[in-house]
């Protein structure tokens, strides 16, 4: 289990660019590449699952136990040569004052080697106690190596590399000049999403070939192949496998609609649901499916195109109102608003929740949040028999706490009648500071990003719902 841990001395350090970068590199060279990243992030994963050609997996203290965290990473990395963790923020940063939830803490979990990238720009001989400071502040960390970012030319790498060679014993393993084409557009949730950018293959391969050039790639092999064996956790049921149960839910996966963890959609499966995807900008009507499942996005946008594409909004909301089973988080609840507002700009969308969807330029939720689950949750939930061996429906407890997180510009405005929510809002923005996930007919939507974890198997829970609704309605 060769591994490596990218992590920064401070957020905007261009650690997620040399992460797309590496994978990319290590893959041109034929290795198989498992990338992760740390916390609740879509958009930097989408990119380094292009870079490496397989799925980016999510690594979250807030939403995972220490043990469900490292049978993640056991799981996916098993048949690859070598595993890229991307970190987020700095590397000690965290939520807690102990750094429990820190890039440090899952280096230590994971007994993973950290490489440190530093913006280098307008620094000289200052690098050295900023390398000794991260090295002595916390001793057991095994800080393996540092790449220079933003180097300005050959004399300030020189200086640079002779500093750190007379004052610390850490390698250099990598300089990388400053260089525009090494930028990828951002917009106010980080970089531009890669499923909206066309040239995002190109640009992943040119990063790749300007990072092989610049860092020391054997380098980086030699010190991930000396990472600590983890045992293994094969036996550890990330998922509730059941059998299939002739279910179909459509997702909606465009520009428009991208924000999906790749183990939510594989939990789906796993619960026994075949997943068929649809696109809101140029699909006219929707696949036979039994349910929907709308996930974030920037609906925004495209929200010409999305409200142009009426037969496919009508379909959507006749769907709904008969009672079709569906999910919809964040995007998606502006996406079955009556309409977005953005730039001065509205234009009508498919119109199944009372209310307009205002942008703002300034977060209206962002962050981890917690939820209360109220006894309106449509979904059921279950407990696990132990003669059986199987998950048997129990009833809904009130207040049971569901972790999750939200990144959202916009919020409901002009919400008509009382509605019916499936959370309370313990920690975070929601719906109105205090509820979240509208209710209505078969239809969970919400400002809320759920994760299948532990701590919330909402894939499985879906899946039974659908597969109810599907007997009921047979049964009518």
């Amino acid at each position: 289990m060769s591994r490596l841990l990218i992590s920064a001395a401070h957020k905007s350090s261009g650690k997620t660019t040399l992460s797309i970068g590496i994978c990319a590199a290590l893959k041109a060279r034929g290795r198989i590449v498992q990338a992760f990243k740390k916390g609740p992030d879509y958009i930097d994963p989408m990119w380094l699952s292009l870079a490496s050609g397989r799925p980016c997996h999510n690594l979250d203290f807030y939403t995972m136990q220490h043990k469900e965290i490292l049978a993640t990473v056991d799981h996916y990395s098993h048949d690859a040569d070598i595993s890229i963790i991307e970190g987020n923020k700095g590397l000690y940063d965290g939520l807690d004052i102990e750094g429990s939830n820190s890039n440090a803490a899952l280096a230590r979990l994971t007994e993973t080697p950290v490489i440190l990238v530093i913006n280098v720009q307008g620094m000289t001989r200052g690098i050295a106690p900023l390398i000794l400071g991260y090295q002595s502040f916390e001793p057991g960390l095994n800080i393996a190596g540092v790449i220079l970012n933003q180097v300005r030319g050959k004399r300030h790498e020189l200086k640079l590399r002779a500093v750190i060679e007379h004052y610390t014993h850490i390698p250099v393993v990598g300089a990388v000049y400053h260089n525009p084409e090494l930028e990828i557009k951002e917009r106010h949730l980080g970089l531009i999403p890669s499923n909206e950018n066309q040239q995002s293959h190109h640009k992943i391969e040119q990063i790749g070939k300007l990072i092989a050039q610049q860092v020391d790639l054997e380098q980086l092999e030699q010190i991930a192949a000396n990472a600590v064996v983890l045992p293994s956790y094969g036996n550890y049921r990330l998922f509730n496998t059941v059998e299939k149960k002739s279910i179909r839910i459509a997702v909606a996966k465009d520009t428009a609609f991208g924000f999906y963890y790749p183990g939510d959609l594989e939990a789906l499966e796993n619960a026994g649901a075949e997943l068929v995807y649809f696109d809101t900008l140029n699909d006219k009507s929707l696949p036979q499916t039994d349910a929907l499942f709308i996930g974030g996005g920037f609906p925004e946008t495209c929200m010409e195109q999305l409200s142009n594409n009426r037969s496919l909004r009508e379909q959507i909301r006749q769907a709904i109102e008969n009672g079709m089973p569906a999910y919809a988080e964040c995007g998606g609840l502006m996406y079955l608003s009556q309409s977005i507002n953005w730039q001065g700009k509205q234009h009508e969308m498919v119109g199944v929740i009372p209310a307009d969807t205002q942008m703002y330029d300034t977060p209206q939720g962002r962050g981890y949040i917690q939820l209360a689950e109220t006894e309106h949750s449509p979904w059921p939930a279950f407990q696990n028999d132990k003669q059986s061996g199987q998950d048997v429906p129990k009833a809904i407890i009130p207040g049971s706490i569901i972790p999750g997180h939200e990144f959202h510009y916009s919020a409901l405005i002009n919400i008509k009648g009382r509605q019916t929510y499936a959370y309370k809002v313990l920690r975070g923005s929601g719906i109105d500071g205090k509820n979240d996930g509208i209710v209505y007919k078969n239809l969970l939507a919400c400002y809320a990003h759920l994760r299948d974890t532990s701590a919330n198997h909402w894939a499985s829970r879906f899946v039974n719902f659908i597969h109810q609704c599907k007997i009921d309605k047979l049964l009518r």
